[in-house]
């Protein structure tokens, strides 16, 4: 049996396509042939016909931003139920941050996964950390973890605050062409913080997270660049790439402008609920331990900047920070619960509904954000719609209506602030790894 798709809209903004055409896929998931309008393919008796008429062939969605719990905390999230909940979400590819437990600042712990991964039916990329259990005071051994396969280093969940240890991060992170990732936020600033400064956190009475506390780091970081680049240059193998996770204030995006036009290798992501949830949001929500996140859902001001960032391509990433949670960790109120919720599932719905239906981006915009460019930053091979390939992709129909029914998801855990709301643009499968899930 093959799988037949007519009149679907092929996006590869790798190829810079981005036509109405049909393609033929193999029982194994081979493109079997592509043709492009007005020329189609004719059934044969071992097609299974799809009509795809207003819906999309995409190059394979990747989140390159996810935390699937294991080692230490399968209850919460696993390799299996992570990767179905990719699935669901239309996504063929993630990269796992290192907040495990044990953390994976070892070859040991990051061989572990890649091997486990190799049999589940997406692709894994194992993220390293920047320093020995993510403490922040000595760096890991970037060499063992680049032998193993990773290709950035995160202390994601928390930020690297000694400078000088940020600094050597830079140097020998050029070693290797490593891309680097910073969860930009000053602790001395944002301890005990729940949601972001301002208004509402005061009407609450809850402590704040002043939006300053992501742009200290972020300043600090970026003049480290410019220092390492003016004094080292000739000395780094590679000029540094840093990227700034889940991005969230107006300033933040300002620097990371400003950055790109003087040419440092700078790159940022947004996630989902910060392009479409604020902390008028968190004050309407009752105190619901779902809106708590970090960072923290921001202000209108910040929201509005960071939709603007996304259509002008300041915004390199739509990535979903993907946490799951337990619900005796989230159901406890909003000063008490746990950061982070689940995102793979909903990501491809809120990125259509809030974001191509408004006009704010096109299609192709977005699949560039869920697709092309989280790949390309991660130095993975580019993916092509060819003849004889094995395909990677991501099936979407953009208009398709429906409710997210949290009890319903893939996930382990059921942590979202988006339990009960309409979207507009829902996953429908992908081909990926040999295999059609439809």
């Amino acid at each position: 049996m093959s799988y037949l798709f007519q009149n679907a809209r092929l996006i590869n903004p790798e190829e810079t396509l981005d036509k109405v055409g049909s393609m033929r896929l193999s029982e194994s998931g081979v493109i079997e042939a592509i043709a492009f309008a007005p020329e189609t393919l004719t059934p044969m008796a071992s097609d299974k016909v799809f009509d795809f008429t207003g819906n999309i062939i995409a190059s394979g969605l990747f989140d390159m931003h996810c935390h699937f719990r294991e080692p230490g905390f399968e209850y919460k999230e696993d390799l299996q139920t992570g990767s179905r909940s990719a699935l669901a979400g239309g996504f063929t590819g993630v990269a796992l941050m290192p907040n495990t437990e044990p953390p994976i600042d070892n070859a040991q712990v990051s061989t572990y996964l890649r091997h486990k991964a190799a049999s589940l039916p997406i692709e894994i990329e194992v993220i390293g950390a920047i320093t020995a259990g993510r403490k922040g005071e000595k760096i890991c051994n970037y060499g063992e973890l680049w032998e193993t396969g990773v290709k950035a280093i995160s202390d994601d969940g928390s930020p690297v605050m000694n400078s000088r240890t940020m600094r050597l991060a830079f140097e020998y992170a050029s070693m290797f062409d490593l891309l680097v990732i910073q969860h930009c936020e000053d602790t001395c600033l944002s301890a005990g913080g729940v949601m972001n400064e301002g208004v509402y956190s005061s009407l609450l009475g809850l402590r704040g997270v002043p939006s300053i506390s992501e742009t200290i780091v972020l300043s600090r970081d970026l003049n480290l660049i410019r220092y390492l680049l003016d004094t080292k240059k000739g000395a780094m193998p590679h000029i540094p790439r840093y990227h700034v996770a889940h991005i969230s204030t107006k300033e933040a995006i300002e620097l990371v402008r400003q950055s790109k036009a003087e040419g440092l290798l700078v790159s940022c992501e947004v996630t989902p609920h910060h392009f479409t949830l604020t902390d008028k949001d968190v004050f309407h929500s009752g105190y619901d331990g779902n809106f708590r996140m970090n960072p923290p859902l921001r202000s209108e001001r910040d929201r509005d900047t960071l939709l603007q960032a996304l259509s002008d391509g300041i915004i390199d990433a739509i990535a979903t920070d993907h946490a799951p949670h337990a619900c005796h960790e989230k159901d406890c109120g909003i000063a008490q619960a746990s950061f982070g919720i689940v995102g793979l599932e909903t990501s491809v719905g809120l990125a259509f509904t809030e974001l191509v239906h408004k006009n704010i981006i096109s299609p192709y915009r977005a699949i560039e954000l869920l697709s092309t460019i989280p790949r390309r930053l991660m130095k993975l091979p580019p993916i092509r719609f060819q003849v004889g390939t094995l395909a990677n992709l991501s099936f979407i129909a953009p208009d398709d209506e429906w409710l997210v029914d949290t009890s319903q998801l893939k996930s382990k855990s059921k942590n979202s602030p988006f339990y009960n709301k309409h979207l507009k643009g829902k996953p429908i499968g992908v081909a990926c790894k040999g295999k059609v899930w439809l």
